[in-house]
């Protein structure tokens, strides 16, 4: 069963949900605040469910409404989602869950290991740690082990993303760099280094900076990010503006440092 066929789709259904649950006065603002999404987001939105029929403006850009499809296509899709949520709660009651880590040290089946995580990686072991697990397995130290009954909170940092805004081509690409400024940052330390495109290359090059990953970088970014990774991302002027956007969806925090040289 799919609940919606794609992200715009739920982001519509919360929308109306917002709408519904304070109409008439509710800021764009106030929307993409409460969703994590973009204002821009919000508006672009809201013209599609108005030009669909599923909600109305009145006088002034904060007065909306629901019209009765609007209802009926929340409660439709209200009650798809609840049954949804429902089944996989079943789904899950039924799964045990098995984590794979890697053994600091050797493991015997049945012990109760410390589980952390370091550079995205999750180790056991048998120091202290905020987060518990039991070994299915005896393992050498440096094996994979399999965990199942976790206990406790696997402590995790964000990891964040500092975005470097390079030249394009025309205004000078490499050659119309901050070279040194970049270095600076570098050096502050970081856990991956990305690049998106051709400029972004032979700046790396020019540093002698690792190339971690040069494809799907905001989604190889926010996984990161969500591994407690730190990310350095060198981009050609607007093509931030992508990654920014699926940052800004993802909660992920981000840093932007322009080191084109005029």
């Amino acid at each position: 069963m799919k609940v919606f066929k794609n992200k715009g789709e739920l982001t519509r259904f919360q929308i109306l949900g917002e709408i519904a649950r304070s109409q008439p006065h509710l800021r764009q603002k106030d929307i993409a605040e409460q969703l994590g999404i973009t204002i821009q987001a919000v508006s672009e939105n809201i013209k599609t469910l108005v030009e669909e029929g599923y909600m109305e403006i009145g006088d002034g850009r904060s007065n909306y409404k629901i019209t009765k499809e609007g209802v009926e296509r929340i409660k439709r899709e209200a009650k798809i989602l609840k049954n949804y949520s429902e089944d996989i709660i079943d789904i899950m009651n039924s799964y045990k869950t098995i984590w794979p880590a890697i053994a600091t040290e050797n493991l015997e089946e049945g012990e109760t290991v410390g589980i952390y995580m370091e550079n995205g990686i999750l180790y056991a072991s048998h120091e202290k740690a905020s987060a518990y697990g039991v070994a299915l397995i005896s393992v050498d130290e440096g094996e994979d082990v399999a965990l199942e009954s976790l206990s406790g909170v696997i402590d995790v940092k964000r990891g964040v993303v500092t975005i470097i805004v390079l030249p394009t081509i025309k205004d000078g690409g490499s050659r119309a760099t901050d070279l040194d400024r970049i270095k600076e940052i570098y050096e502050t330390g970081f856990d991956r280094v990305g690049i998106m495109g051709t400029v972004a290359r032979a700046v790396a090059n020019k540093l002698n900076l690792p190339i971690n990953f040069e494809f799907g970088l905001a989604e190889t970014s926010i996984i990161a990010s969500q591994k407690g990774l730190d990310t350095l991302i060198l981009t050609v002027g607007k093509m931030r503006n992508n990654l920014i956007l699926k940052f800004e969806e993802k909660g992920v925090q981000y840093t932007l440092e322009d080191v084109r040289i005029y």
